[in-house]
């Protein structure tokens, strides 16, 4: 049996999302900066999705703009707003960021900016009253995680926006792992800049975007033509665009059902484990509302992660050992050794995140051969 459990680092392409892409790699090729009847298709494909992503989101078409990837999103938003400050050079964020926005802001440090880092505790949420203490009128902008990728803790992000405000600086919020995870209300949530990334919710790879509230100047990232506004030069990614629409779409529409199907086959994966009194630590917060479904980060103890990621993977069970954009590296994880997971813990961490595919034969599979490698190993 293969069973793959590792979707915060990747998901597939679902069935409804490749038909609605395929006519745009072969019938419907066209530029959508041509003024034939061949771009002008596809660029009422890009203006549809633009429009149908800002009903989903709850926001205005003209603050939708496409990218390739949430990393290009998260850069955009940070170095575009540094690029257009001539009197602000305070930079906030925390330690189990994901590289994207830590090397971003590390960027900038070296550039001449000063950043400076928001505690967060032991289950990885934002200190608020650090952040209040942080903020000032020097701040130019605050870049938050909505959701982590490695433990899933999801930030008070309507409190953070209330802190940002008071401070009128522009606050960031890096939502790639939280779409189609957890509701976005992007009115209700009142931020300045947000990044999402197709592929976390079984859209393609190589597409995102970044929601720029109106009013918000950034700077442009890429120079070139004249698409996106005028803010993102490059030809449009139509197949990829119109297939991120539609996994957005279906992705939201079935969220209810989603969260409630993954929360339960977590809690009995949680379940049986304690049955078999294997020692670990679940990372992050609890099964809830406050962490995203299916992400199960857990820490055994007196083990070592790569060996059990390695056995695991023999029996056809695919999982990581943190996040898929740090896998080289053999040091512990930056976000467990922020939340202080117990040295004999650490090293043995292991993320199975379960996704819409998963079914409970293949999750039951897991969990016996889990079970078995770890009494084996110890």
């Amino acid at each position: 049996m293969k069973v793959y459990l590792d979707n915060a680092s990747t998901t597939s392409v679902s069935k409804e999302v490749l038909e609605v892409m395929m006519p745009f790699f072969k019938e419907e090729f066209g530029n959508p900066s041509s003024l034939h009847k061949a771009g002008i298709t596809s660029k009422k494909a890009v203006n549809n999705s633009r429009s149908k992503i800002a009903e989903l989101l709850n926001c205005k078409r003209s603050e939708v703009f496409f990218t390739s990837c949430g990393t290009e999103s998260t850069n955009w938003a940070i170095k575009g707003i540094a690029a257009n400050s001539r009197t602000k050079s305070d930079i906030i964020t925390t330690r189990i960021e994901h590289h994207a926005t830590l090397n971003t802001c590390q960027y900038l440090e070296s550039r001449g900016y000063t950043l400076l880092y928001v505690d967060v505790d032991n289950q990885g949420f934002v200190d608020l009253d650090h952040l209040r203490s942080l903020v000032s009128g020097n701040t130019l902008i605050v870049s938050i995680f909505m959701a982590n990728n490695e433990i899933g803790t999801i930030q008070n992000i309507e409190e953070i926006s209330e802190i940002c405000d008071e401070a009128n600086t522009f606050l960031h919020i890096d939502a790639v792992q939280a779409a189609c995870h957890t509701s976005l209300d992007l009115t209700k949530m009142n931020v300045d800049l947000l990044s999402i990334s197709g592929h976390k919710f079984h859209g393609p790879k190589g597409i995102g975007l970044l929601y720029i509230k109106e009013g918000t100047k950034l700077a442009p990232l890429l120079h070139g033509g004249q698409q996106e506004q005028k803010q993102r030069a490059g030809t449009e990614n139509v197949a990829y665009i119109v297939g991120m629409t539609r996994a957005l779409e279906v992705g939201l529409a079935n969220l209810e059902d989603y969260v409630h199907r993954v929360n339960t086959y977590s809690k009995m994966f949680l379940k049986r484990l304690d049955e078999a009194e294997i020692d670990y630590i679940l990372n992050g917060p609890e099964i809830g509302e406050k962490r995203l479904p299916g992400n199960l980060n857990l820490s055994f103890k007196g083990i070592d992660g790569t060996v059990l990621e390695y056995l695991l993977n023999r029996k056809g069970i695919y999982v990581s050992t943190g996040s898929a954009c740090d896998s080289q590296s053999i040091e512990p994880s930056h976000v467990l050794t922020e939340i202080r997971v117990p040295e004999d813990y650490i090293n043995a961490t292991i993320r199975f995140s379960i996704g819409n595919d998963t079914t409970f034969e293949e999750l039951n599979y897991v969990i016996d051969n889990l079970i078995d490698i770890i009494m084996k190993e110890k």
